[in-house]
């Protein structure tokens, strides 16, 4: 048994996990042994003198440790970051730094419950561990120390599974983290690798043989037999196991690896709130239990923003994204909060509002996800686990989740607000066909009844604005839907008594259309 302690002074750790850009504001939690082995090898490198720990020592000790995947004991963390701009070619460019905030004297466990080293070994790590000043990022100091025993209990652990098979419960969330290969692993693996590009070489060598032919040039033609592998591809499939583990990161990505080839990924199964996100609560507040969770919202971040025009377009491709990834983590077993599939008559607007909000260019830069009943225990990990996603047309917009709770946690959020008098953000598109005495005013009225909401005192038309209704997406992806609306309209409602937002009616109105602000914002 081997077990490890870590702490961190500055009560940050900042790390971003493989594959990942650092403006994604993703943290890789907990420290993966990868990065742990990287660290080793690197402090090696700078602080201890080969002659008194040489360079074989440090092999037979990360070869022991890579036998097996450790386990971890965590503390309480809180995904947290920073944001600002850097001068980038003369022309500011916005920056994300994410970080897990923990207790400075929180400590955090890795155990590896089979693992035990002979004396030399031990001597190297405890000088390792002595001598390690950070972990991640440069800014994450790292006080590290061996436990001659320990009792305690670890919550994050290899597992494929993040769902009790026999009751559904879900368990935790699923995270992959990286470990060096083992050494007869890696032979293994570099050896295919480097038979796959060398059979690719010699692939496009028989094609510009057979294309020489065909074009007539009867000259020298290249030999497939004596095809090389490319040298970025040969540099970065080194026989050392060590030298492998220790390749740049840069030199990797320039390769083209995926994927450190040193590398693998196992899943660890971590628990609930493991990284939670903080929300922004109001000062004053009256306790409830137990909390429910109908709200999550996110910040979104590409170059250029969505127009608010598009914003069918974005809550479509939201919904499509959390689909498929409550499909990656639960098999078909999606939760009917998320899709709106399988609900009863009684039950017809329940299920997940995604609705955006704009900054001051009319741009979509957060999305809210609201779901009047609640979202159950699979959904909130979904919605934890949703970091990007991608339009039909390949475009990509990545996503940070500011916190899961109710309305009233986000109180920055305009959409989520209480107020009287509302008037359109976009267009209003009427759910029933008009007919005489059941025209606009009396569909809003419906549908406030049918809703839940007091009806309203007044029901008005606001004047044409930019954009005009008619610049805005108002159909859906989804073909054969029964639209009795194709224009659209913007309102101005005014309740009887202050309600609680978010408010969307009409047509479209789970994916951004038909949706209203309070009147007395600026906008």
């Amino acid at each position: 048994m081997l077990t490890l302690s870590f702490t961190f002074p500055a009560g940050r750790y900042h790390a971003t996990p493989w594959g990942r850009h650092v403006n994604e504001a993703d943290v890789g939690w907990p420290p993966d042994l990868w990065r742990l082995t990287r660290a080793f090898i690197a402090t090696w490198h700078r602080k201890l003198d080969p002659e008194v720990f040489p360079k074989d020592r440090l092999v037979d000790l990360l070869a022991t440790l890579a036998e097996e995947a450790p386990h971890y004991a965590l503390p309480e963390a809180v995904h947290f970051h920073t944001r600002h701009y850097m001068p980038v070619r003369d022309k500011p460019s916005l920056i994300f730094d994410a970080f897990a905030q923990v207790g400075r004297e929180a400590a955090l466990i890795a155990h590896w419950p089979n693992t035990t080293l002979d004396s030399v070994q031990t001597e190297l790590l405890d000088a390792l561990l002595d001598a390690i000043g950070y972990l991640g990022r440069a800014e994450s100091w790292v006080e590290a120390k061996r436990l001659d025993s320990w009792t305690g209990t670890c919550d994050c652990y290899p597992s494929e599974q993040a769902v009790d098979q026999e009751t559904g419960e879900v368990l935790g969330d699923l995270v992959p983290l990286w470990l060096p290969q083992t050494r007869a692993g890696y032979g293994s693996v570099s050896a295919e690798l480097r038979e796959a590009a060398l059979a690719r070489e010699r692939a496009e060598v028989h094609q510009k043989r057979a294309k020489a032919i065909s074009e007539g040039k009867t000259g020298k033609l290249p030999d497939p037999d004596k095809a090389k592998l490319p040298v970025v591809i040969a540099t970065t499939l080194p026989e050392d196991w060590l030298t492998a583990l220790s390749l740049d990161t840069g030199e990797l990505q320039a390769a083209g690896w995926s994927a450190p080839p040193a590398a693998r990924q196992v899943y660890y199964l971590r628990k609930k709130d493991a990284l939670r996100f903080m929300a922004a609560t109001p000062a004053t507040r009256t306790p409830r239990q137990p909390a429910k969770v109908t709200t999550a919202r996110y910040a979104l971040y590409a170059k250029p923003l969505p127009r608010i025009t598009d914003a069918v377009r974005v809550g479509e491709t939201m919904r499509m994204a959390l689909m498929g990834r409550a499909r990656q983590l639960f098999g078909e077993d999606i939760p009917a909060s998320l899709s709106g599939h399988a609900l009863p008559e009684n039950n017809r607007h329940g299920h997940a509002f995604y609705l955006p909000e704009t900054n001051e260019d009319g741009r979509i830069d957060h999305v809210i996800v609201h779901a009047p009943d609640g979202f159950d225990a699979q959904a909130q990990t979904a919605l934890a686990e949703l970091k990007s996603i991608h339009t039909r047309e390949g475009t990509e917009w990545r996503l940070l989740l500011e916190g899961l709770g109710e309305a009233d946690d986000f109180p920055a959020s305009l959409t989520l607000k209480g107020a009287t008098e509302w008037r359109s953000v976009t267009p209003y598109l009427h759910p029933w066909h008009s007919k005489k005495g059941f025209g606009v005013v009396e569909q809003i009225t419906r549908e406030c009844e049918l809703r839940g909401y007091p009806v309203p005192v007044a029901v008005e038309s606001l004047p044409e604005q930019k954009p005009r209704a008619l610049e805005f997406r108002r159909f859906r992806s989804k073909r054969g839907l029964n639209q009795p609306d194709r224009q659209g309209r913007f309102l101005s409602l005014v309740f009887p008594e202050p309600i609680t937002g978010p408010l969307a009616l009409g047509f479209g109105c789970h994916f951004g259309l038909g949706q209203f602000i309070p009147a007395d914002h600026p906008s």
